[in-house]
């Protein structure tokens, strides 16, 4: 993977993340009620639920991808499709992001509660599918499509925890902001066009 090629990935990683979801969600409700330091346990807890997820998307794609371009065409158009879903169901939502207060709760509840919101999300699965593909250089051998992934998934994990700290953050600092209905509607649309924009470079994208 060259580097403006993994410039590209981050920059795509960085979308991925941002972008409200229940991850995000989780992370503002624990710092919210708990607070930033004590919402470290939520953060690592979803980093392990997600890298799960890519292991097992990784594995899966790698072996597919290395035997096949009609998968590769096939997984491309369904990503573009997915994104342009994704974007308009943004647009399309309108109310504040639900932050609920709790009673404290144990480090180690608040670590498998968030590795399990993670792991059972479908939404990052499908992403996952549609994203690594974009980026893996077709005609290289399998073991270079190991180490393209390994790159792909540890930048996922690395910009993940750093955005989640940063939600973190935010919730325990502007909870009027983030609970606004008309403020969340205009973040919600920013990122629905930009899933909406990455789709249409995916459509034009053309590999070798």
């Amino acid at each position: 993977m060259t580097f403006g090629i993994w410039l590209t990935f981050l920059l795509a990683a960085c979308l991925v993340s941002l972008s409200p979801g229940a991850g995000a969600i989780n992370t503002m409700n624990s710092g919210m009620t708990h607070g930033v330091r004590a919402t470290l346990p939520t953060i690592l807890g979803l980093q392990l639920g997600y890298a799960i997820q890519i292991l097992v998307v990784a594995v899966g794609l790698g072996a597919l991808l290395a035997s096949s371009t009609t998968a590769f065409l096939v997984i491309k158009w369904i990503g573009v499709a997915y994104l342009v879903w994704l974007g308009i169901q943004k647009w399309r939502t309108s109310g504040a992001v639900a932050i609920q207060g709790r009673a404290e709760s144990a480090p180690h509840r608040q670590f498998w509660q968030a590795a399990l919101v993670n792991l059972t999300n479908p939404k990052a699965t499908v992403f996952l599918v549609a994203l690594f593909p974009q980026f893996i250089a077709m005609g290289e051998p399998a073991a270079s499509h190991a180490g393209q992934l390994l790159v792909m998934g540890v930048t996922l994990l690395g910009v993940d925890v750093l955005v989640m700290g940063g939600y973190a953050v935010l919730a325990s600092q502007f909870k009027a902001f983030i609970t606004s209905a008309s403020r969340m509607r205009i973040v919600n649309r920013v990122f629905g066009s930009f899933f909406i924009l990455a789709a249409g470079v995916l459509a034009l994208y053309r590999r070798a």
